[in-house]
């Protein structure tokens, strides 16, 4: 291979150019529709540079070769004709329907979805060929759309069998033996507050004042590792997993329930074994002592968000009076998180108010409501005690020089920011920069001063879009988002693989009193390495999964709103059209043809476009009338036009 040539990965796009990522290399590199050489998204290939970089331009190569096709099966819709059949891929990055001949179509009917087996990749003018190995269901079948997003990622939604006679094996009740080894605070009030449909509960608090007027929180987390041995059949199948993947009516668990809304889920009344951060806290909010210590508990009360935000904001009678003795607690977690989040808004700790969907589906599956997923401050003292907690945890292993894994949020690209800057400048922002370095509080202060104006959830979006996205290493290198120098994720071991190493490793470290041996350090150190990498490839795949199933779900909801009309948001602005957000986050598409009879300028510094004729400018963040134009589950695609 030439200097000029390099292997990498092919990444397609549904207009039919794509990119191809080298490994090592940031910038990817651009190949024209005329230069793909029919390789087709997720193929490795070889390409050849044709244009070196500019200030402006990326790399633009031509793909010489494939030298692996890594997509062996897919899922999609099946189109019947009298002697033939083809399948219209789900995955629009494919670019290439898949022709089936009669022998091959397995009893498929029209518009059912289906799984092919690809026997010949596409070459010149040639489509590929496939063969219909599964038949899911109709497209219009309840649950069938998700079923196939989940065959599309092909996501393990079912345990193993010998996964699941382990976790059955377990003891359901906590080993007495184990106790005296264990700090016993099963007389302490302990609550677990989560939403009122969770299952997994794996954290607790409580938080006592001293007499000194300081605060003791307590943040107890299942013992997952207790029960989840090393080399275990549960944890080979928690390594390849990863992750647990939420897609609305259903969860693809990392744990089996057994285990997860079992011994491991830590149920009102119920003696648990837990792993217990124990902080001693000032009234400036910061962690003056610390504590970790295998401990057993036993939740006094299970709380939801709505309660707490009943007792502690509506004041509501009935509520308090049923929670009477647990009143004053209450209003201890909610005085501490106030302190915690004042110190960590002074640190620079960024805001993004960006707004989740929450999706409500009728008994069937079907999209029957889209709104805007309402956070409270009960929701806050829980997220403000378990980053203590992650940031407590982290900062101790570190110092140890212990094998670990961190989350990690590096600082954004000087180019990025100055890219930034230039959109922001039109608004009257700017970040500040001071010697080629950035901290978080200067985009903290940018987000202070965009609150509720027009153009906040703008400036949100685009700083959001200006940072990295965080993901796990063996190596600590802070968190820029939360303007912390170390951070982890230790606090949902059920749901997360790199929560469940670090209790590991917790463990090791507790158990052989802090003492570990050469050799085992240097296992851990490449497990460490290995894990942090494996679980940010699974949480990417997670994140796509259910950023997908929404959009499906969001697309269901709007298909019977066609023709109705909107006020909504300009969300961003492209060089092919305008996206409009609703207030019930619902986002569409007005191309240019709806946008108005004219040709339309595109300023790309800016993010503005203006009508030739009309003089009209639109930027991100006015307002504007829409009318539902398109709206389709089967394309994943809304599309609105200008009213």
């Amino acid at each position: 291979m030439n200097l000029e040539e390099y292997q990498g990965i092919f990444r397609g796009n549904e207009k039919g150019f794509g990119f191809v990522k080298i490994e090592g290399q940031e910038n990817e590199i651009y190949v024209s529709r005329a230069n793909t050489k029919d390789a087709i998204d997720g193929d490795e290939v070889i390409v050849k540079i044709l244009k070196k970089e500019g200030k402006e331009k990326h790399r633009e190569g031509k793909v010489t070769k494939v030298t692996k096709h890594n997509l062996d099966t897919i899922v999609g819709t099946f189109k019947k004709s009298k002697k033939f059949g083809f399948v219209i891929p789900d995955n629009k990055k494919m670019n290439t329907d898949i022709y089936i001949s009669k022998k091959n179509m397995k009893k498929a009917k029209n518009n059912q979805k289906v799984v092919v087996k690809i026997i010949k990749f596409p070459s010149g003018n040639k489509s590929a060929e496939g063969k219909i190995i599964e038949i899911i269901g109709h497209i219009d079948e309840a649950g069938v759309d998700i079923l196939s997003l989940v065959k599309e990622y092909n996501l393990p939604y079912e345990f193993p069998k010998l996964v699941i006679e382990e976790a059955r094996s377990i003891n359901k009740l906590i080993d007495k033996k184990d106790i005296p080894h264990r700090l016993d605070l099963r007389e302490k009030e302990i609550f677990t507050i989560d939403g009122e449909d969770a299952k997994d509960l794996d954290d607790a608090v409580y938080v006592e004042k001293t007499k000194q007027g300081t605060y003791i929180l307590g943040v107890h987390i299942a013992d997952v590792s207790y029960y989840v041995k090393e080399g275990s059949m549960l944890d080979k199948e928690a390594i390849i997993r990863g992750t647990s993947i939420y897609m609305m009516d259903r969860v693809i668990p990392m744990l089996p329930k057994e285990l997860s809304n079992g011994i491991c889920s830590l149920n009102q009344g119920e003696e648990r074994f837990a792993i217990s951060c124990i902080m001693e806290i000032d009234n400036e909010g910061k962690v003056i002592s610390s504590d970790i210590k295998k401990s057993i508990i036993k939740v006094t009360k299970r709380m939801s968000y709505t309660d707490i935000y009943k007792i502690l904001e509506e004041k509501d009678e009935k509520i308090i009076k049923e929670n009477k003795k647990y009143v004053e607690h209450f209003k201890r977690m909610d005085e501490l998180a106030r302190i915690l989040k004042k110190r960590r808004e002074k640190a620079g700790s960024l805001n993004l108010d960006i707004p989740e969907s929450k999706i409500i589906l009728d008994h069937s599956g079907v999209a029957i409501d889209v709104k805007k997923y309402e956070l409270t401050f009960a929701n806050e003292i829980i997220e403000q005690f378990m980053l203590t907690a992650n940031e407590t945890i982290a900062e101790k292993f570190y110092w140890l020089n212990a094998p670990f894994i961190y989350r990690v949020h590096e600082n954004p690209d000087m180019e990025k920011i100055t890219e930034l800057n230039k959109f922001l400048f039109n608004l009257g922002y700017k970040i500040k920069v001071s010697k080629d370095n950035v901290y978080p509080k200067s985009f903290a202060e940018v987000l202070e001063k965009s609150k509720g104006t027009p153009e906040e959830r703008v400036v949100s979006n685009l700083i959001l879009r200006t940072l990295k996205v965080a993901r796990y290493e063996s190596e600590n290198k802070g968190h820029f988002g939360i303007a912390s120098k170390y951070y982890c994720h230790f606090t949902s071991p059920i749901r997360r693989y790199p929560d469940l190493f670090i209790h590991r490793i917790i463990s090791e470290y507790l158990k052989k009193g802090y003492n570990l041996k050469e050799k085992e350090i240097e296992d851990y150190r490449e497990k460490a390495k290995k894990y942090a990498e494996t679980s940010s490839e699974r949480e990417k795949v997670a994140q796509k999964v259910e950023r997908e199933a929404e959009d499906i779900k969001k697309a269901e909801y709007m298909q019977d709103k066609v023709g109705e009309m909107y006020e909504g948001i300009i969300s961003s602005i492209t060089s092919f059209g305008v996206y409009v957000e609703l207030e019930n986050t619902v986002e569409g598409l007005i191309r240019f043809d709806d946008l108005g009879n004219e040709y339309f300028i595109y300023d790309e510094n800016r993010k503005t476009l203006m009508g030739e004729r009309s003089k009209k400018l639109y930027k991100i963040g006015d307002k504007i009338n829409i009318k539902v134009k398109y709206a389709s589950k089967e394309t994943r695609r809304i599309d609105f036009e200008k009213v």
